[in-house]
C-alpha cells in the first residue's frame, strides 16, 4: 500500500547527511514511513536524489519540508505545519560536525537549533524525541566518562564539543521535565565496517589521508607526550546505526542515555600502527609538543596536504569513555561494536578508491 494516504508520524532532522540517510532506511525498512524530513533548502537537490535512491523515484516513503533548526518554528510555513499534525516520534541529528567550527555557526546550529527543535517537539506533544549527542560532551574530562557523567565542569577541546554539551544540558533538563527523550552519544563515527563508505574525510581520516599521501617506505607522523596512554575512540557507522534503529523502538530506553563507543579502544600509538599496517606504510612517529605539530598541520594545510590542526588536541585527549547503560541494553541482541583492526582494512581500501570525497561539514 502506498504511504501517500498516511500522514508522516515521524520527523527527522539530519537528512540528506550521512548518519540521518543510513538512519531513515533503517526507519522505513520497520514501518514507520512516510517519515518527514527537514532539509535546508541548499541541500534539496541533493536530499531528493538521496530520498529516490532509498525509496525509489516513485515512492512517498519520505516527504522532504525545506525549513531550518536555526529558526523559530524550524522555518516551515503554516501549510508544512499543518502537514505533520500527525507527527508523534522526532528524531534530531543536524548538528555541524566541525572540529574547526567558529563559535557562531556552532552556537546557531548545535544549541539555539536543538532549542527550537525541543520547541518543536513541545508543540508537536511527541511521544518520543530521539536526540544524537556525542561522546565528547566529555570535553577534556580526565578519567572515565560514563552515562551518568555530563556536568562535570570540563573544559572543552574545541567550541564543536562546548556547543554539543551545551544542547545536550538542554535535552537533559526537557527530559527532567517530563520529555519520553533518549539520548545516544556515538564516539568518534567512520566508515561503514562492511564496505568502508563514508561521507566525508574529517576526524582520523586526516591522519589516514596524511600517511597516504607520503612515501610507503618513509611516512611521518607526530607522537605527542601523553599520547601512549591516551585512546582513540573509533566506531564504524553501521555499528551506530544499528544501535540507534534498535534501542528506538523500545519502550525501555526512554529517559536513558547511551553511549555508543569501543568498550576496548586502541592507544593512539595503536591506532596508528594498524593505519599503517593496512595502509602498508612504514610510519615513523616524531616527538614533538602540541604548539609545535599544530603549527606545522596548518602549515601542511596551506600547501594544499590533509592536515586539520585542531585534531591534533585527540591524540592526547585524558578522557576514557566506558558504555555499561548500553552494554546491558544491546546484550544478547548481537549488536557489539567491531574492533578497530577488523575493518581498518575496508576504510583504507575505501580512501583509496575514492580519493575526491572532502571533509566539508554540513551547515
Amino acid at each position: 500500500m502506498s504511504d501517500g494516504t498516511r500522514d508522516p508520524r515521524v520527523l527527522l532532522t539530519g537528512f540528506p547527511g550521512f548518519l540521518g540517510s543510513a538512519l531513515i532506511e533503517r526507519l522505513l525498512a520497520r514501518g514507520d514511513g512516510p517519515i518527514a524530513c527537514l532539509v535546508q533548502p541548499q541541500y534539496r537537490e541533493l536530499a531528493e536524489r538521496q530520498a529516490a535512491a532509498i525509496a525509489g523515484p516513485d515512492g512517498d516513503g519520505i516527504r522532504l519540508y525545506e525549513g531550518d533548526i536555526t529558526d523559530p518554528d524550524l522555518g516551515l510555513g503554516d501549510g508544512d505545519l499543518a502537514d505533520l499534525h500527525a507527527v508523534d516520534e522526532l528524531y534530531h541529528l543536524a548538528a555541524i560536525y566541525d572540529l574547526a567550527v567558529d563559535p557562531e555557526p556552532a552556537e546557531a546550529v548545535n544549541v539555539r537549533g536543538t532549542e527550537h527543535v525541543l520547541d518543536a517537539a513541545a508543540d508537536l506533544d511527541v511521544d518520543r524525541f530521539q536526540y544524537v549527542s556525542t561522546c565528547y560532551v566529555s570535553g577534556r574530562y580526565d578519567g572515565v566518562f560514563t552515562e551518568d557523567h555530563l556536568q562535570e565542569g570540563q573544559s572543552f577541546n574545541n567550541h564543536y564539543e562546548r556547543t554539543k554539551y551545551e544542547a545536550e544540558v538542554l535535552v537533559q533538563e526537557r527530559m527532567e521535565a517530563g520529555l519520553p527523550a533518549t539520548i545516544y552519544r556515538p564516539a568518534i563515527v567512520v566508515g561503514d565496517s562492511e564496505t568502508g563508505e563514508t561521507g566525508k574525510y574529517d576526524g582520523p581520516y586526516y591522519l589516514l589521508r596524511l600517511i597516504l599521501s607520503q612515501p610507503a617506505a618513509f611516512s611521518v607522523t607526530t607522537g605527542l607526550p601523553g599520547a601512549a596512554d591516551a585512546e582513540l575512540n573509533v566506531v564504524p557507522r553501521d555499528f551506530v546505526i544499528d544501535a540507534i534503529a534498535h534501542l528506538s523502538g523500545r519502550e525501555d530506553t526512554v529517559s536513558e542515555v547511551y553511549q555508543l563507543c569501543d568498550p576496548a579502544p586502541l592507544s593512539v600509538p595503536d591506532f596508528v600502527d594498524a593505519i599503517a599496517d593496512a595502509a602498508g606504510h612504514r610510519v615513523l612517529s616524531v616527538p614533538g609538543t602540541k604548539s609545535i605539530t599544530k603549527r606545522l598541520m596548518r602549515a601542511a594545510a596551506v600547501r594544499g596536504l590533509p592536515a586539520e590542526p585542531a585534531t591534533i588536541d585527540y591524540l592526547d585527549h585524558p578522557t576514557r569513555y566506558a558504555c555499561p547503560n548500553t552494554r546491558r541494553a544491546l546484550a544478547g541482541t548481537g549488536i557489539d561494536c567491531p574492533p578497530f583492526e577488523s575493518y581498518v582494512d575496508e576504510l583504507v581500501a575505501f580512501v583509496r578508491e575514492n580519493p575526491d570525497i572532502g571533509d566539508e561539514a554540513m551547515a
